[in-house]
């Protein structure tokens, strides 16, 4: 089973081919997986401009899908079926996917799969690792920092989410004031690795608090309070202050994932999204995993920022269910993993 998956939902253009198994088994074989990233076109204005990225999509799309068949050594007439993300995302880049997956597949009368971005970053594990369902998933991004449980493509509770900021802005935010460049994630833990994680005293929101939500804006602001008062050209400073920020970072992590196993026990913990790559997470959440009976899964760190092989193994994972979407599917600059899910209140 062949599958082409297309990424465009924020600042990273991606394109891949990823062949499924032939029983009900996860692990597959990434073909191809071409990414593009924006990071020139955004770098001088500190964050994603929506405006240009869809642009940069558009321009990019073409050849991307070229070059991924090309290094897959396969043609559009070799796919079983097309997937693009269809959302949540950068709605104007959104589009340049959906309609190109669109094109293709009419074209080529080849099965159409609008995969939620979402859902891609969830199931990514399963193309690496044999990682059967169910399994409780943390969702940390950019944009998104979610505590779920995962029965299957779909198939998804919420269990927590954030109440205002992600972590993965945090990070970001957190560069910038520092002047560490962006994006700030692999920046911010560059400069932690020689800093003192004790020397700043930050709050930890909604720690020890019942439930699994999520809250960072007032980590964020403390952040940036404590950035203020210091000299941008103290090394060691900035650093102890990166060493800080990750620690309480991992702090909240740690303390709503043991609410979440507590509250639904699961034998895999997963860990994903562009957070996911962070290093010294990954060593807190196996603490965790480990002290519940559970194993802490992450995909490899390449699949964990966006890219178009999470969106190729996630269509093959709809495909061997019979969900093909039809091809008046809307981009969607919204979708909810788990729509029942009510607004998260601070406790």
């Amino acid at each position: 089973m062949l599958v082409l998956g297309i990424e465009t939902s924020c600042d990273e253009t991606a394109v891949a081919v990823v062949e499924g198994p032939a029983g009900p088994q996860p692990v597959g074989r990434i073909l191809s997986n071409t990414v593009y990233s924006q990071l020139t076109e955004h770098r001088r204005f500190g964050g994603v401009v929506p405006e240009i990225a869809a642009r940069a999509h558009l321009e990019r799309i073409d050849g991307l899908i070229e070059q991924a068949l090309a290094e897959a050594g396969v043609g559009l007439a070799d796919l079983d079926g097309i997937a693009a993300t269809g959302g949540p995302g950068l709605i104007g880049g959104v589009m340049v996917g959906v309609m190109t997956g669109k094109a293709l597949a009419f074209a080529h009368d080849k099965p159409f799969l609008a995969v939620n971005h979402l859902e891609g970053h969830a199931l990514s594990v399963r193309l690496t690792e044999p990682v059967e369902f169910p399994y409780l998933l943390l969702l940390a991004s950019g944009g998104h920092c979610q505590l779920l449980t995962v029965r299957g493509p779909g198939d998804f509770t919420r269990l927590g989410t954030t109440i205002d900021d992600a972590a993965g802005e945090c990070f970001d935010k957190t560069a910038k004031l520092l002047g560490l460049g962006f994006p700030g994630g692999p920046a911010v833990e560059k400069a932690a690795a020689g800093g003192d994680p004790k020397r700043f005293a930050l709050p930890r929101p909604m720690w020890r608090k019942p439930g699994c939500d999520f809250s960072f804006s007032g980590l964020k602001t403390a952040v940036r309070q404590a950035a203020e008062k210091l000299d941008p050209n103290d090394a060691t400073a900035v650093a102890d202050l990166c060493a800080s920020f990750q620690r309480t970072v991992g702090d909240v992590f740690a303390d709503r994932c043991t609410n979440a196993l507590a509250l639904a026990p699961m034998p895999t913990l997963v860990v994903a999204g562009g957070v996911a790559a962070n290093v010294y997470l990954r060593s807190r959440l196996e603490e965790v995993a480990a002290a519940h009976g559970a194993t802490l899964v992450a995909p490899p760190v390449r699949l964990c920022t966006d890219n178009g092989a999470m969106i190729a193994w996630a269509g093959v994972e709809r495909l061997r269910l019979g969900r093909v979407d039809a091809l008046d599917f809307r981009p969607r600059p919204r979708w909810p993993l788990d729509p029942t899910a009510t607004t998260a209140k601070r406790v």
